[in-house]
């Protein structure tokens, strides 16, 4: 299976996973072209995807979407509360109702050769899920966007083989930075967004000897850069409490403005 990302920030997400028969977009946050760059750059199409899986209504993740949609007439996946809140946007323009495809947090649905489970988190959107891929041998994680997570979320993050996951911020950067307070709020809150030390703590509950890669995503552009997000979350790995150290396993940090390395395992 492979992954890769043509952008991953608090201004636009666009995830790619697949194996040789089968892709899916997770997420349209970013515009029709940049989205048709960056396809380009793995050597695919947006037309090579069999499906569009869509995390939460919130723009840095549907911003392309409509045009996507309307050019290519892809599937469309997503949760009923979050399809209802996307029909209900003006950002996205008209979309045929025909394309969406009403998933369920917890309940398996497939896309091509792909087996795919949502899984619920914690953020402040109608009915928000991240996405755990399987081609029955490998297993890739999407995980971004939640507040704090908890033993169930650990729980269905055993195993993967590689992984995207959040480090959005570092908490004294948000503290003390130009943010407004309710805003430092939400983001600090449960329903906000995991910072640097939380992405690496949740990182040593899921570790094992076989994990290959970890991709580290959504970084904001105000409160956090790519070099303290990596030292952060490879320290909380190496003080946790798990047998291993942070350099113990490849650590990238995705690009919030282009596209990043492909992860293949």
């Amino acid at each position: 299976m492979e992954l890769f990302s043509i952008a991953s920030g608090s201004s636009g997400n666009c995830i790619c996973v697949g194996n040789d028969r089968s892709h899916v977009m997770i997420d349209a946050g970013v515009s029709g072209k940049r989205i048709e760059a960056g396809m380009n750059t793995y050597d695919y199409t947006t037309p090579d995807m069999d499906g569009i899986l869509i995390t939460h209504e919130h723009s840095d993740h549907i911003m392309g979407l409509g045009v996507i949609a309307r050019k290519y007439g892809l599937p469309i996946y997503a949760t009923k509360g979050t399809v209802d809140a996307i029909l209900t946007s003006s950002s996205v323009g008209k979309i045929d109702t025909d394309l969406f495809h009403v998933i369920e947090a917890g309940v398996e649905f497939a896309v091509g050769d792909l087996t795919i489970m949502p899984m619920s988190i914690s953020h402040d959107a109608a009915d928000p899920v991240a996405y755990l891929l399987t081609d029955g041998t490998r297993r890739i994680g999407v995980v971004t966007d939640l507040g704090v997570y908890n033993e169930e979320i650990i729980r269905q993050m055993q195993g993967l083989d590689a992984v995207l996951l959040e480090a959005n911020h570092d908490i004294n950067m948000l503290q003390v930075g130009s943010y407004p307070y309710p805003l430092k709020q939400r983001i600090l809150g449960e329903k906000g967004h995991l910072s640097n030390e939380a992405s690496g703590q949740l990182l040593g509950r899921i570790l094992h000897d076989n994990m290959k890669h970890i991709l580290l995503g959504h970084l904001s552009k105000e409160n956090n850069y790519a070099q303290l997000a990596y030292e952060t979350v490879r320290l909380e790995i190496s003080l946790g409490d798990n047998p291993y150290r942070g350099n113990d396993f490849p650590i990238e940090v995705a690009r919030r403005d282009g596209p990043s390395g492909l992860v293949t395992v």
